[in-house]
């Protein structure tokens, strides 16, 4: 088995404010390999984000490190992408404008440029609406864009916080299956960190389950389900069984905070 494109050693961390610390994790170890989904599911205050930032280089460690291909995050990357629940688009800037952000901070677009960014609002559905401007976008539409914006610049690895966790059922649906698409036709590495259990179950390879306060790992458990995913494979049996693993993973961090 190759080595993990992604790896986090014991990584914890505390947030000291004024007279205030908040441990927030506390020793999570794992490793994601390359064309692997995993999903991260976590209680509120379990850390997730906070990992998620770490892994991604946003935000120094107190102990412990992140390896990406083998070197140390210290620093944000150029092969990681993001995207966040918040879209974080510019509404003065058109759909197109804005998918071509990220080129303009290293060098000024050319006409190369601007066709692979008009391709890959095709491959989301959103060539027609190249020229509208983010309030001109539903929900949906928007964090379509601020996908294509992540994957306009071919990251090795797309780290995910809560993407879909504002939209309604109907176009979460939608945009998971797209997700799968993408991971399917890329091989793209994706880590993803979602509320929702069933999200978890029928996109990923893999569910990290964080839980307690700081969070710590209580659950790295494979997810068997064939691919290509289907909606209704969410009722099989081996889904019920997963959800079930997962929740009891959760119930333990839980009840063991408590004790503390």
């Amino acid at each position: 088995m190759s080595d993990p494109l992604l790896q986090a050693q014991s990584v914890s961390h505390t947030y000291r404010r004024r007279n205030r610390v908040t441990h927030a994790l506390a020793g999570v170890s794992f490793g994601v390999r390359g064309d692997e989904f995993v999903c991260v599911v976590g209680n509120s205050g379990s850390g997730k984000s906070t990992l998620l930032r770490i892994l991604g280089g946003l935000l120094a460690p107190s102990a412990g490190q992140v390896q990406f291909r083998g070197g140390t995050v210290q620093t944000p990357q150029t092969e990681i992408g993001f995207v966040f629940q918040n879209t974080n688009l510019m509404p003065w800037r058109t759909a197109l404008e804005n998918v071509l952000l990220p080129l303009e901070l290293q060098k000024t677009p050319d006409a190369q440029d601007r066709a692979r960014a008009c391709a890959a609002l095709a491959l989301m559905g959103l060539e027609e609406f190249a020229d509208a401007y983010p309030a001109q976008l539903s929900g949906g539409m928007a964090q379509r864009l601020t996908l294509t914006r992540a994957l306009l610049q071919e990251p090795a690895l797309l780290l995910m916080d809560e993407p879909f966790g504002a939209l309604d059922a109907l176009t979460r649906e939608r945009l998971n299956q797209e997700l799968l698409r993408i991971h399917r036709d890329r091989a793209q590495t994706v880590l993803m960190i979602t509320h929702s259990i069933q999200e978890a179950i029928f996109l990923a390879d893999r569910v990290l389950v964080l839980s307690g306060q700081p969070g710590e790992l209580r659950g790295d458990i494979p997810v068997e389900l064939p691919r290509p995913r289907a909606l209704e494979m969410l009722t099989w049996p081996q889904a019920g069984a997963l959800n079930r693993e997962i929740r009891a993973c959760l119930a333990t961090g839980a009840q063991e905070g408590k004790q503390h």
